[in-house]
């Protein structure tokens, strides 16, 4: 088992930044492929970024390349989800995953992620 907490949500101005937070603990060598997910009221959860833990090659959609950057620091077991020039469409919960055992490919489907955090609330005013 892999358990993940998420830190760093908050209220924010439009055009502000944040840095998300994600503790990795457990069983955490057996997971390398970690991710940002994102879920609006009515909406379906949304991919965000993912990261290799091991090779530090990371996948982001078109729509959010420039603006946000995923990173890890392996030594902490954290990784984090740095925003930048926040926009109100980007209000949503922000979710921290992580892929199962032997899975190395970087996705953007959320069924592929085996284990999840509780999620923080990213509220960013216009």
């Amino acid at each position: 088992q892999v358990q993940l907490v998420e830190s760093g949500g908050g209220l924010v101005q439009a055009g502000g930044s944040l840095r998300l937070s994600c503790a990795a603990s457990g069983r955490t060598f057996e997971t390398d492929i970690m991710g940002w997910f994102r879920q609006a009221p009515g909406k379906e959860r949304e991919f965000v970024a993912a990261i290799s833990w091991s090779r530090g090659s990371t996948y982001y959609p078109d729509s959010l390349k420039g603006r946000f950057t995923i990173s890890r620091d392996n030594a902490k077991n954290t990784m984090y989800l740095q925003m930048d020039s926040l926009k109100p469409e980007d209000t949503a919960v922000y979710y921290c995953a992580a892929r199962g055992r032997s899975r190395f490919r970087l996705s953007r489907v959320v069924d592929d992620y085996e284990y999840w955090g509780q999620g923080t609330q990213v509220s960013v005013s216009s």
